[in-house]
């Protein structure tokens, strides 16, 4: 079997699956989103493209419904003995499959949390289930079960993320060396990628934002990622991914004559980085992780500059993202506490100067001073 954690660990999350549970007065509990039954069960395949799930009962019975596609895959890295098939056919409705599926597990009438935040389950889909259990059951919105579960990673999954850590800090080395005048942005994109992945890396779950030019000014994967110039500037933002735990960074490389705006906005943008990296400890909030890179920033002239989040949270995650939950934005009451994962992104777009930079790191908060496990440059890439 592929499995990345013991069967010991994986009975230890059930148990605190069930523990949430009971908590919530939940009979049973349906996922759809593949972190979950990942972090859950092992189980791991895209095939939530189509309609599949799990199903946690009070009980402890463990199901997945997935299609004939992923029988094998469901054996070979999950912890599920019982998987079942809904068939592919004309007309075929797996909304009434998965109510046939509870019906046997015994919760007509009961109280079942449904993972509605997955992006799995569609508009659509999600209204195909709601119609099949309406009536039958008493369905109620538990996305955030296992993802609060998933916010604070064991030993075994922060060993993953030290892991992307060294693999992003490997593409850090060939983007700073290969982003120069004439190179193709695809070309750095590729090189670093080859570099992850030949380092038992894994692809991340979203395309990694990157441009040139004006192009650096987006924080969004575009199409068409053009040729750096004699005189430019290279936004960069990717990860590094192992066993499918991501380790995220962002920062500019220039080229040519060095403008000192561009060393201005880097000052500001690694102090705020400081700051927030100081405060990551337990006991404070994710806001308050904001508001000091808000203030840092005005402090040094970029009060109209900076970004409304600069963050999130990151685990084990598929695309289209690798952003999880919670987002380090002003007022987020989220507690931190050890075993936590952040990547920090400080970023600068000047819309009158056309000028951008950053600064992001990902770390891991322990009980002291936070773990960074990727290193962005600190000074200026000048190329």
């Amino acid at each position: 079997m592929t499995l990345h954690f013991t069967r010991e660990e994986f009975a230890a999350r059930k148990a605190a699956a069930l523990r949430a549970m009971e908590e919530a007065g939940l009979d049973g509990l349906v996922m759809f989103r593949p972190d979950s039954l990942y972090w859950l069960t092992g189980y791991d395949s895209d095939g939530y493209v189509m309609f599949q799930c799990g199903y946690l009962g009070a009980d402890g019975r463990l199901v997945l419904l997935i299609r004939s596609a992923d029988r094998v895959q469901a054996r070979l890295t999950s912890v599920v003995d019982d998987v079942r098939e809904w068939v592919d056919r004309e007309g075929a409705n797996p909304g009434d499959d998965l109510r046939d599926l509870l019906d046997g597990m015994g919760c007509r009438g009961k109280r079942v949390g449904i993972e509605y935040h997955a992006y799995g389950l569609t508009a659509q889909r999600g209204k195909m289930v709601d119609a099949a259990l309406d009536g039958f059951c008493d369905p109620d919105d538990a996305s955030d079960l296992i993802r609060l579960l998933r916010l604070v990673k064991s030993p075994a999954e922060l060993d993953y993320v030290r892991k992307a850590g060294a693999l992003c800090d490997a593409a850090r080395d060939v983007a700073n060396r290969m982003c120069a005048a004439g190179e193709s942005v695809g070309a750095v994109y590729g090189e670093m990628q080859k570099v992850i992945l030949a380092g038992d890396g894994d692809p991340s779950a979203a395309r990694w934002p990157m441009g040139a030019g004006e192009e650096a000014m987006l924080v969004r994967y575009h199409t068409g990622l053009g040729t750096i110039a004699a005189r430019d500037q290279v936004m960069l933002e990717f990860a590094g991914t192992h066993r499918l735990y991501h380790a995220a960074m962002q920062y500019v490389v220039v080229t040519g004559e060095v403008d000192a705006r561009h060393e201005r906005m880097l000052a500001a943008c690694t102090a705020a980085l400081d700051a927030c990296e100081g405060i990551l400890r337990p006991g404070r909030t994710v806001g308050e992780v904001f508001d000091i890179h808000a203030r840092v920033m005005t402090e040094h002239g970029y009060g109209d500059a900076y970004l409304h989040a600069a963050g999130y949270t990151l685990g084990a995650t598929y695309p289209p993202t690798w952003m999880d939950w919670p987002m380090i934005y002003t007022g987020n009451p989220q507690v931190l506490a050890a075993g936590m994962v952040f990547f920090m992104h400080m970023n600068l777009l000047d819309r009158e100067t056309g000028l951008a930079m950053s600064a992001g790191e990902t770390a891991i908060v322990t009980e002291g001073a936070c773990e960074p496990v990727n290193h962005v440059p600190r000074t200026l890439v000048a190329n």
